[in-house]
C-alpha cells in the first residue's frame, strides 16, 4: 500500500486495527473457548461457571507464556472484564432500591462498610497486604466474583496482584455456593419469616446466581425479595470502589510514576448511566435482559483469562491465612445480618 503523506490517517487507520486486531485474536478466542467450554459444563452437569472457567483457565496456564497469546489474554483480564462490570449497571433500577425501605438500605450500607473493614483489619493482624484485605472484605460484602474484579482494577499493582484476585474468585464462588446450600437451612432453623430469610440470604451469599438458587428454592416471595436485596448491595459496588480508589490514589500514584487511576473509572460512570437509563424506563426488557447476559459473558471470559494468567503453583503457596481471612470475612457477615434483623423484629 503506498502512504500519503497528507492524509496518514485514512490510509493507516484500517491497518492498524487490522494489525491490532490480528495481535488480541489469539489470546481472546482462547479465553473466549475457556469460557464456551466452562458454561457448557455448568449448563449439563450443574456447578458455578465462574468457578470452571478459573480452574480450567489455571490448567492451561501455559498457554500465557506464549507471546502471541499473551496480549489477547491481556485485554481480556483487562478491557473485557470492565465492559462485563459496565453492564451490570442494567439489572438495577432505582425503584428496586426504594422498594426495600430506608431502614433495608441503611443496613445494607453499614453491613458492607464493616464488612471490608473487618477484612482491611483482619488482614493486618495475619500479615497480609491490607490491599488484599480490602480486596477480600469487597468481594464478601458486595457481589462476590464480579466485585472481586472490579475493586482490582483500581488497587495498586504488584507482582501478586493476579494471584490474589484469582484466589478470591475462588474463595468466594466455593463460599457462596457453601452458602446456598446451607443458609436456607440455618434460616429455618432460627424461624426467619420468609421475608427475613430474603434479606438474610439477599444480604450474605456473595454471588447473584447462588442468591437467586437460594432464594427461591425457598419460595418465590422469598426469592424476590432475596435478589432485590441482593441488586442493592450490588448498586453499593459503585461507591466502594469510589472510596477504595481515593484510599489507595497515592500509593498506585508513587508505584505508576505519577498516572493515577480516577476516582470514578470510566467503566464505573457507564454502570451509573445504565443505572439511570434503566430507573427511567428509556432500556426496553429485552434490552436490559440482553445486556444482563452480555454481562455474564464477559466476566466468565474475564475470568477465564485471570485463570489463564495464574500458575496453580504459585496459588497453592498462598497458605492458609487468605482462606482463614476469606471465611472470617463471610461468617461476620452473616453474624452480622442476622444480629440486624433480631434487632429490627
Amino acid at each position: 500500500m503506498i502512504k500519503d503523506a497528507h492524509y496518514p490517517g485514512p490510509v493507516s487507520l484500517p491497518r492498524q486495527l487490522l494489525g491490532r486486531v490480528q495481535t488480541l485474536a489469539p489470546g481472546v478466542m482462547v479465553s473466549l473457548a475457556i469460557a464456551m467450554a466452562s458454561a457448557f459444563i455448568a449448563d449439563h452437569y450443574g456447578g458455578p461457571t465462574l468457578l470452571y472457567a478459573l480452574l480450567f483457565g489455571m490448567a492451561c496456564h501455559f498457554l500465557s507464556e506464549d507471546s502471541r497469546c499473551l496480549p489477547g489474554i491481556e485485554f481480556t483480564a483487562r478491557t473485557i472484564l470492565r465492559i462485563g462490570v459496565a453492564l451490570l449497571g442494567a439489572r438495577i433500577t432505582l425503584e428496586q432500591i426504594g422498594s426495600l425501605g430506608l431502614e433495608t438500605v441503611l443496613a445494607a450500607v453499614f453491613a458492607v462498610t464493616a464488612t471490608i473493614s473487618v477484612g482491611w483489619i483482619s488482614a493486618r493482624l495475619l500479615n497480609l497486604r491490607a490491599d488484599f484485605g480490602v480486596l477480600t472484605g469487597g468481594a464478601v460484602a458486595i457481589c462476590g466474583a464480579s466485585a472481586a474484579l472490579a475493586i482490582s482494577a483500581v488497587l495498586p499493582k504488584h507482582e501478586n496482584s493476579e494471584r490474589d484476585t484469582l484466589l478470591t474468585v475462588v474463595g468466594v464462588t466455593g463460599l457462596s455456593t457453601v452458602a446456598m446450600i446451607t443458609y436456607p437451612i440455618i434460616s429455618k432453623l432460627l424461624g426467619l419469616s420468609p421475608e427475613h430469610t430474603g434479606i438474610f440470604l439477599g444480604g450474605t451469599i456473595h454471588d447473584v446466581a447462588q442468591v437467586v438458587g437460594a432464594g427461591y428454592m425457598i419460595s418465590p416471595a422469598t426469592g424476590d425479595i432475596a435478589t432485590v436485596v441482593k441488586l442493592l448491595r450490588v448498586a453499593l459496588l459503585v461507591p466502594a470502589v469510589v472510596v477504595v480508589a481515593w484510599m489507595f490514589r497515592r500509593q498506585q500514584s508513587s508505584q505508576d510514576s505519577g498516572r493515577r487511576i480516577p476516582l470514578l473509572p470510566g467503566f464505573l460512570v457507564a454502570f451509573i448511566c445504565l443505572v439511570a437509563a434503566n430507573s427511567s424506563g428509556f432500556l426496553p426488557p429485552s434490552l436490559t435482559g440482553a445486556m444482563s447476559e452480555t454481562s455474564r459473558g464477559c466476566l466468565v471470559i474475564a475470568i477465564a483469562a485471570l485463570g489463564l494468567k495464574t500458575s496453580l503453583q504459585k496459588l497453592a503457596s498462598v497458605g492458609w491465612r487468605p482462606i482463614a481471612l476469606l471465611v472470617g470475612e463471610t461468617l461476620f457477615l452473616a453474624a452480622l445480618v442476622i444480629g440486624l434483623l433480631c434487632l429490627g423484629r
